[in-house]
């Protein structure tokens, strides 16, 4: 064998490509392994001793709530939205102009609860105090962060494709789940502010989270 035909080794065949990945932060568990290895990081802080007045302690907890509710409010207007463009698609009452904006508005809202939103990157990564107080505003940090970057996300994601396919029965599905998800996160985000409010005996600004309408036509 000639040195030209001992260097004619075949090279290794490429592996396969991959079919319809999801971008891991679209996909719920994983984002809830992320939130609760979050969590748990923010649990170690919080047990280390901390000692600040009451007045301090509430606050730093305010402060807190002020920077959750700034990062969440785009997220938090773009899925009411998207949730209104729906309702509006499924009664038929849409204007020929307005059926003709909804691609970029949904898109819009899309964007703006991903974590390529620079505001809910900063929301999952707020530092809260090392206080009793502060656990329960960690955990709600947590919370917030998969009703945006799951549950929110996905369902605008859903009603894109309702956009195109009203009797997508996966997303007519998967939209449901997602109304349910959400407000089961939200409860748990007012709960685990009102633990907070209990430790210091206050009341802190609740998450602006919205209670979002319930489509027709499903």
């Amino acid at each position: 064998m000639t040195d030209d035909g001992a260097r004619a080794t075949a090279d290794p065949p490429a592996p396969p490509p991959e079919v319809g990945p999801v971008a891991w932060y679209r996909r719920r568990a994983v984002l809830v392994g992320a939130v609760v290895a979050l969590i748990l990081a923010v649990t170690v802080i919080t047990d280390l001793p901390v000692h600040s007045s009451r007045a301090a302690d509430i606050s730093a907890e305010r402060s807190v709530m002020k920077e959750v509710n700034t990062d969440l409010g785009g997220c938090a207007y773009a899925v009411h939205e998207a949730f209104l463009i729906y309702q509006k698609e499924s009664s038929g009452s849409l204007t020929l102009t307005e059926r003709g904006q909804v691609p970029g508005l949904l898109r819009d809202d899309q964007a703006a609860c991903s974590f390529t939103n620079e505001a809910i990157f900063n929301l999952a990564n707020i530092e809260v105090p090392g206080s009793p107080a502060g656990k329960h505003l960690g955990a709600l940090v947590g919370t917030t962060t998969l009703w945006a970057t799951s549950d929110a996300l996905g369902a605008v994601e859903d009603i894109q494709t309702l956009s195109t396919q009203p009797t997508n029965n996966r997303a007519l599905t998967d939209l449901g789940r997602r109304e349910r998800t959400l407000a089961a996160d939200r409860r748990s985000a007012d709960a685990e502010v009102a633990e907070a409010d209990r430790v210091l005996d206050t009341n802190l600004p609740p998450p602006d989270l919205p209670a979002l309408p319930t489509p027709t036509g499903r």
